[in-house]
C-alpha cells in the first residue's frame, strides 16, 4: 500500500492561496486542503494522511468513510513528531512519501525507509491528478 503523509501547515504556509485563507479562517484552509488531498487520494489510490500542528481530535478520523485520515498534534507534540513516528514504524513495511518543506523531517523520513517530496513537487502531483481526471471525465463523455 501506498501512503502520502502531508505536514499541513507546510503546504498552506507555502501555497499563497491557502496562505491567504488560513489567514481569514484557519478552519476553511483546513478544509480545502483536505479536499484537494481527498481528491488526490480518489484519483490515485495513494492513501493520503494530513497531519496538522495545534487543536482537533487527537486521534485519527476519517471525516466520510474513504476519505483521507487526518491527525492533530495536539497542545504537546508537533505534526512533524506524528508524522516522523508514522514513518518510523511503517516505513519499512509500506511505501511512504512525506510532503513538507521541513529539510530536517525530509531527512528522518528518508532515515527510516519514506521518501520526502517538497510542497510544490506536491502541489505538482496534485494538478496532475487534477488534470488526469479532467482528461478521462473527457473522454469518457465522447464514448
Amino acid at each position: 500500500m501506498r501512503y502520502l503523509l502531508v505536514d499541513a501547515h507546510s503546504v498552506i504556509f507555502a501555497c499563497p492561496e491557502l496562505l491567504a485563507l488560513h489567514r481569514r479562517n484557519m478552519e476553511a484552509a483546513r478544509e480545502q486542503l483536505i479536499q484537494r488531498l481527498t481528491a488526490y487520494q480518489d484519483a490515485t489510490g495513494v492513501h493520503v494522511v494530513v497531519v496538522f500542528d495545534g487543536k482537533g481530535a487527537r486521534h485519527s478520523q476519517e471525516k466520510i468513510p474513504g476519505g483521507v485520515q487526518v491527525f492533530y498534534s495536539g497542545s504537546k507534540g508537533t505534526a512533524d513528531q506524528i508524522v516522523e513516528r508514522l514513518v518510523a514504524k511503517y516505513g519499512q513495511e509500506h511505501d511512504m512519501t512525506v510532503a513538507t518543506n521541513d529539510h530536517l523531517e525530509q531527512q528522518t523520513a528518508i532515515t527510516f525507509g519514506g521518501l520526502a517530496i517538497s510542497v510544490d513537487a506536491l502541489l505538482k502531483l496534485l494538478d496532475e491528478a487534477d488534470s488526469d481526471v479532467r482528461r478521462r471525465i473527457k473522454q469518457h463523455r465522447r464514448k
